[in-house]
């Protein structure tokens, strides 16, 4: 197990380490040559579900980047295959699946499955988490699941979508069977959150990458509760991160329960620390539009979060939202080497 004073964890209970703490969402991934060597001839799903290809997946961008934090090689749905529901990626799509809920039988029919066949079924997930754990040393890895809108969002839509209109639909002409969808979904992530927690991930994050379709009152009502059970039965350091979800930030600290807010690129983070309180550290916030702008620009666009960042109790530096996948590596190492310089000049 890392140490506590490794600088993510200390920055997850509020303290200033000397290093500000760097890791990318969708580190692991598409930006990396190694990475599309590695998953040629193999499903996203496959690759997942394959122990030590998902534990190398993980491990690449921390030995290429030098970040402070794993982030565990997964995808979203991957619970719910887990709890035998029948879903692929497809490639330039995104998750599809065979059977869509979208009516009260098809919530009962769902609902019906025990989350506890995601805990049954996680050996690989929780045997790739003990490979890369043997291997990270003191560095944390950070486990992750999909917030409860955000699956139901894929689920009820049969696949992506620009609006989600079928999921915000069920919110408000079936309630009940929505409570009872996203109550499930719910249980799902958190039983997915706990086999890596248990098997050795540092921390967790739960992304809702959907939030931002949601009217504030709207999300209070119909997400927020639910992404709390999610996350409520983890003992583990928190974050909670949602795209667009500016308009209603101060919730996304599920009223305490989580220890940083995952904060996307249009919300500056010193404005943020003044809407979250002194209670919660920051998370984030580069915008992933200015990976390919010339370095100096970048650099400046850099040291403007840090600075903004020192306006909360502690911050943990990462993007607004995951590394696209035309993301030039080389610039990432860069990003990470400046926040570290920057640090010690300050020293």
């Amino acid at each position: 197990m890392p140490s506590s004073d490794a600088p993510l964890l200390r920055a997850l209970r509020g303290d200033r380490p000397d290093r500000t703490p760097v890791w990318f969402m969708r580190q692991a991934g598409r930006s990396l040559p190694e990475y599309r060597e590695l998953r040629v001839g193999t499903r996203m799903l496959d690759a997942c579900l394959t122990p030590d290809l998902a534990a190398e997946i993980t491990l690449q961008p921390v030995r290429r980047h030098g970040v402070d934090a794993a982030i565990f090689f997964s995808d979203i749905v991957i619970p719910l295959r887990l709890a035998g529901i029948a879903v692929e990626i497809e490639p330039g799509r995104g998750p599809v699946f065979a059977d869509p809920v979208r009516t009260v039988a098809d919530v009962d029919r769902i609902t019906a499955i025990d989350p506890e066949e995601v805990t049954a079924a996680a050996g690989p997930i929780r045997e790739a988490v003990r490979i890369v754990t043997a291997e990270l040393g003191d560095t944390p890895l950070i486990g992750f699941a999909g917030a409860p809108f955000t699956l139901a969002a894929y689920l009820v839509e049969g696949g992506p979508s620009k609006e989600h209109l079928r999921a915000r639909a069920m919110m408000h002409a079936e309630p009940a069977s929505w409570t009872r969808l996203a109550d499930w979904l719910a249980r799902v992530s958190a039983a997915f959150l706990r086999a890596q927690v248990e098997a050795g991930a540092a921390a967790v994050q739960l992304f809702d990458s959907w939030a931002g379709s949601l009217a504030p009152a709207v999300y209070r009502r119909h997400a927020m509760p639910h992404a709390r059970r999610a996350l409520e039965g983890v003992d583990a350091p928190r974050i909670h991160f949602g795209v667009g979800a500016g308009p209603f930030l101060a919730d996304l600290r599920l009223e305490g329960l989580a220890d940083a807010v995952g904060v996307d690129w249009r919300v500056p983070l010193d404005e943020a620390a003044a809407i979250l309180g002194p209670d919660t550290t920051v998370q984030g916030n580069v915008d992933p539009a200015l990976l390919g702008a010339p370095i100096d620009v970048l650099l400046a666009h850099v040291d403007d979060v840090l600075a903004r960042g020192r306006a909360a109790r502690a911050h943990i530096f990462n993007l607004g939202h995951g590394v696209p996948p035309e993301t030039d590596p080389d610039v990432l190492s860069r990003i990470v080497a400046h926040v570290h310089a920057q640090d010690a000049s300050r020293a």
